[in-house]
C-alpha cells in the first residue's frame, strides 16, 4: 500500500516545521513548499520577517528533515485576490482582513490546485485548529472545524471562509498540542526554527508598515479630527432572547453616524482611510486624561470622529448586519432558514474570546444580536459564530 501524499505549506515558522516533521514521522510522504507572495520590500519591516529569510529557513527545515522542497511564485495572485481588496476595502472606508481571505484565496484554493496537481492526497498548515469527521444518515463525509486545544493560539477563526472540500483535503498536525509543546518538539529535533518568533502581519508576506502599503495607491489627505463627547445616555435595553422583528434588528445594528457640528475639531490626520473604529494609536492628539478612540470614520469628506475613554458609548452596539452574499456556511447541514433564530457564540476578531448571541435570517438580511454589547464592531472585518468548540460559519460584518 503507497503512502498518503501530503504537500506541506512551509512558511519558515516554528508551527509549520514541526508540522511537517509530524507527518513524516506518522509515515506520509511529505513535499514542502515555500510560497512566495510578495515581491515589493519597500514597505516591508525587513527585520520583522524578510521572505527571504523565511524561503531559507524552510529550506533548511525540508533539508533536516530529509523532504523534498519547492519555492512557488504565487504573487500575481496574491496581489489580484488580496492586496487588490484591501485597497477596495481601505478606499470605502472598511477595515478588511487579509489572513482570512489568504487562508479562503490563496492556501486553500492556489496552493490547494498546485498540490492536488501534485497528486498530493492532502495539504497541511501549521494552523492551531482541529478536524473531525463523521459520515451523516445517508452515508456523505462531514467534516467538522474545531478550536484548537491551545485556546492562547486558537486560529479557527483565520479559516471561517473555508468551505467543506477544503476542510475535507487539509490535515493540522499541530492542532492538538500547545504552543510550548510545539517548541519543545522542534527544540528535541534540532530544528532552526525552534526558537524564532512568531511571524507578524500579512498572511506568508510578514510584518509591513501599513501606511506606508495603503499610501501607494490611497493617497494622504488632510482632514480633520472631530471629538464626540460621550452622550452618558443608557446603552440600549436589554431585548436578548426575544424574537427581534425586523425593524427592531435593523435599529440594533444600525452604525452610529455623526455629523461635524455635533462635535469639537481637535487635530488633523493624514486620511480618513488610514483609521480603524477602536483605534487609539496614530492620532497624535494630546491633553486628554484617557486615551482617545476612533468611534467612526468618514472617508466621502475625511473626517475621523474620536471619543474619550475606552467605555465611550459611540464603541459599543447591540447587534451588528453581515454583507449581502458574504454568508458562509463549513456546515451547510446547519443552515437556518428564512424567520428562523438560532443560538450560537460568536468572535468578531482574532482572539476575541467568544460570546453568546443569537443570529437571526430574515429575507431582509442576516443579523447578530449579542447578549452583552460589544465595543468596535468593525465593517470589513468577519464575525465568525461557533457552536460549543465547531465553528460552523461566517460573514463580513456590513
Amino acid at each position: 500500500m503507497s503512502k498518503k501524499k501530503v504537500v506541506v505549506a512551509l512558511s519558515g515558522g516554528v508551527d509549520s516545521s514541526v508540522s511537517a516533521y509530524l507527518l513524516k514521522k506518522k509515515g506520509y510522504d511529505v513535499i514542502g513548499l515555500f510560497m512566495k507572495n510578495w515581491h515589493d520590500e519597500s514597505v516591508t519591516i525587513s527585520k520583522e520577517c524578510p521572505w527571504l529569510q523565511d524561503s531559507n529557513d524552510a529550506m533548511l527545515i525540508a533539508q533536516k528533515l530529509g523532504i523534498p522542497f519547492k519555492i512557488i511564485d504565487l504573487s500575481v495572485e496574491y496581489k489580484k485576490r488580496i492586496v487588490d481588496y484591501m485597497f477596495s476595502e481601505y478606499k470605502k472606508g472598511r477595515t478588511p482582513n487579509p489572513d482570512v481571505i489568504c487562508n479562503r484565496e490563496i492556501k486553500f484554493d492556489v496552493f490547494l490546485k498546485i498540490a492536488l496537481s501534485m497528486d498530493a492526497d492532502y495539504v497541511a498548515t501549521g494552523h492551531y485548529c482541529q478536524k473531525k469527521s463523521f459520515e451523516n444518515s445517508i452515508g456523505e463525509q462531514v467534516n467538522s472545524l474545531l478550536s484548537g486545544v491551545d485556546k492562547t493560539k486558537d486560529q479557527s477563526y483565520f479559516l471561517c471562509q473555508i468551505n467543506q472540500f477544503q476542510l475535507q483535503k487539509v490535515i493540522f498536525p499541530i492542532g492538538g498540542l500547545k504552543k510550548n509543546e510545539v517548541r519543545k518538539i522542534a527544540k528535541e529535533i534540532g530544528l532552526v526554527t525552534a526558537d524564532k518568533k512568531d511571524s507578524q502581519g500579512l498572511c506568508f508576506i510578514g510584518k509591513i508598515s501599513l501606511p506606508e502599503f495603503l499610501s501607494q495607491k490611497l493617497k494622504p489627505k488632510e482632514g480633520k479630527i472631530i471629538q464626540i463627547k460621550d452622550e452618558l445616555k443608557k446603552l440600549s435595553e436589554n431585548l436578548y432572547g426575544k424574537n427581534f422583528d425586523i425593524k427592531l434588528l435593523n435599529e440594533l445594528s444600525k452604525k452610529r453616524r455623526y455629523k461635524i457640528n455635533e462635535g469639537e475639531v481637535i487635530g488633523a490626520h493624514k486620511g480618513a482611510h488610514f483609521f480603524t473604529i477602536g483605534q487609539r494609536k496614530g492620532l497624535s492628539v494630546g491633553g486628554h486624561s484617557q486615551p482617545l478612540f476612533v468611534i467612526n470614520t468618514d472617508v466621502k469628506n475625511n473626517l475621523v470622529y474620536v471619543g474619550e475613554g475606552a467605555n465611550h458609548t459611540g464603541l459599543f452596539r447591540r447587534a451588528l448586519k453581515i454583507k449581502k452574499g458574504s454568508e458562509k456556511w463549513i456546515r451547510s447541514d446547519l443552515t437556518i432558514d428564512f424567520d428562523q433564530r438560532m443560538d450560537v457564540l460568536v468572535r468578531i476578531r482574532y482572539r476575541q474570546p467568544l460570546q453568546e448571541a443569537i443570529i437571526y435570517k430574515k429575507k431582509e438580511g442576516f443579523f447578530i444580536v449579542f447578549k452583552n454589547h460589544q465595543s468596535s464592531i468593525t465593517s470589513g472585518q468577519f464575525a465568525a459564530w461557533y457552536v460549543g468548540e465547531e465553528l460552523i460559519g461566517s460573514g463580513v460584518i456590513n
